[in-house]
């Protein structure tokens, strides 16, 4: 029987490869004071057998702690078929055979195995892969040791530094809040005592001319009905003292001085406050919906299929349109979607390299045809707009211009309309910089409008 199972074909293979530093330094005993693992498995059994032996030599001890552990039992089991001891593994159906299955039985042909050969693989496969978990909680203990530690301690210094930036932040912001606050609320005071002086000095004056007026014409009432004719006739000149002396009281005329100075209580820094906390806010406010109408898009422009942009057209390009009378037929104006006449509005248009442009809002009554001032932005007092024409920027107003000194070229420029406030601000979208703002107590509903005589302008959602 010898002969015949040495001329098997027995193969069993070979046990997966460790890494040399692993291992030693499993043996060295540097896995934290932890006993290598072959160790615990195999007691006093050597940590690997031979791949050509055959047989497993343990202790009687090492025998009953692997049996009680379970890793391998020491009872002999026999093959049903041949009686004979099951010393073999067939690899090609994963079980245990005696020699004669191999031989003569059914796993002749297969590929077997010596039962301690294959024992002994599987063992040193464990203890391969138990060795590599050793390995890996070592990392994952030094991970949680030593990175997460650092990551802990650098996200509190990191966050008590975003503490610290945002309590000096807003300190500052308050500070210069309260300061700010402080000297418009005495600004405002310092005008409403002008004002009621003024009022006090006004009324006092007006009630002591109107009691010399009402003493001259007592005077000229009781001479017209009690002075005898022949005496009237040569009262004449006391008659003419007494009116001239009524008409020198003069007419009473309101003037500003009679009216709280709106000026008083405006400030760069409180209104950039307010836009910012507008635009940047939890209610940030914006407009959706908004495009431009085709129906008053001037014939100088083209509108795009979408209704956002307006481009401006050379002669050549320039298409007649049907007459409408909400259409602009000499400026090139376009008037937008919605009317706005409460609550709070912003919108943003891209100018990109436009040389002329204007953004701004208007009454829906401005007059819409012919060349005149009347149809033009900025030139009438029904609109609002900021201008950019060669290079500068201007906000215009009734005909008037003031001149705007803006650090660099915007790309986009923002509008702001609060109703409630009657304020119109023109901004920076990218810095949220305040470029002008306007109060104006608006009588009537506003339309945003646009005019553009270089490249294109678009609005932006």
């Amino acid at each position: 029987m010898t002969d015949e199972l040495t001329s098997c074909d027995l193969t069993w293979p070979s046990s997966p490869a460790v890494p040399e530093d692993a291992l030693d330094a499993v043996r060295a005993g540097r896995m934290d004071g932890e006993q290598p693992i072959f160790t615990v498995l195999s007691g006093d059994v050597e940590r690997r057998q031979p791949a050509g032996d055959t047989a497993v030599s343990a202790s009687p001890a090492a025998t009953t702690a692997d049996t009680e552990s379970g890793i391998f039992s020491g009872e002999c089991e026999l093959c049903v078929e041949h009686e004979s001891e099951l010393d073999w593994f067939c690899g090609t159906e994963q079980k245990l055979i005696c020699s004669h299955c191999a031989i003569v039985g059914p796993c002749r042909g297969h590929i077997v195995t010596p039962l301690a050969t294959k024992v002994t693989a599987v063992r040193n496969q464990l203890v391969d892969v138990c060795e590599k978990i050793q390995l890996q909680a070592l990392r994952i203990e030094r991970f949680v040791d030593q990175t997460l530690t650092a990551k802990e301690q650098k996200l509190q210094t990191a966050a008590s530094r975003a503490r610290e930036q945002i309590l000096a932040q807003v300190s500052a912001a308050r500070e210069a809040l309260e300061e700010e606050e402080q000297r418009l609320l005495e600004e405002v005071q310092r005008e409403e005592e002008r004002v009621e002086q003024c009022l006090l000095t006004q009324r006092a004056h007006w009630n002591q001319a109107l009691a010399s007026l009402s003493q001259t014409r007592s005077g000229l009432v009781h001479t017209l009905t009690h002075t005898p004719d022949a005496q009237l006739a040569t009262s004449v000149q006391e008659i003419s003292e007494r009116v001239e002396e009524a008409e020198g009281v003069g007419e009473p005329c309101d003037t500003d001085q009679l009216n709280l100075n709106p000026g008083c209580g405006d400030s760069k820094l409180l209104r950039g406050l307010w836009a910012t906390a507008v635009l940047l806010g939890p209610n940030a406010y914006g407009s959706p919906c908004l495009k431009f109408d085709q129906r008053t898009v001037s014939p100088l422009l083209s509108l795009s299929d979408d209704f956002y942009t307006l481009t401006f057209l050379h002669k050549k390009g320039r298409q007649s349109l049907p007459y409408d009378p909400a259409r602009f037929d000499c400026w090139p104006n376009a008037l937008g979607s919605l009317s706005l006449s409460s609550g709070t509005h912003s919108w943003v248009v891209e100018v990109g390299q436009s040389a002329a442009f204007k953004v701004g809002v208007c009454y829906s009554s401005l007059k819409r045809k012919g060349n005149g001032n009347e149809a033009r932005l900025g030139y009438n007092s029904q609109s609002w707009v900021l201008s950019h024409y060669d290079g500068d920027y201007a906000f215009c107003h009734a005909g008037k211009t003031v001149p705007l000194q803006l650090a660099r070229r915007p790309q986009r420029i923002g509008l702001l309309l609060d109703w409630p406030s009657h304020t119109l601000l023109f901004y920076e979208p990218d810095s949220c910089a305040v470029l002008h703002s306007v109060t104006h107590h608006f009588s009537a509903p506003l339309l945003p409008a646009c005019a553009v005589t270089d490249c294109s302008i678009t609005i932006l959602h």
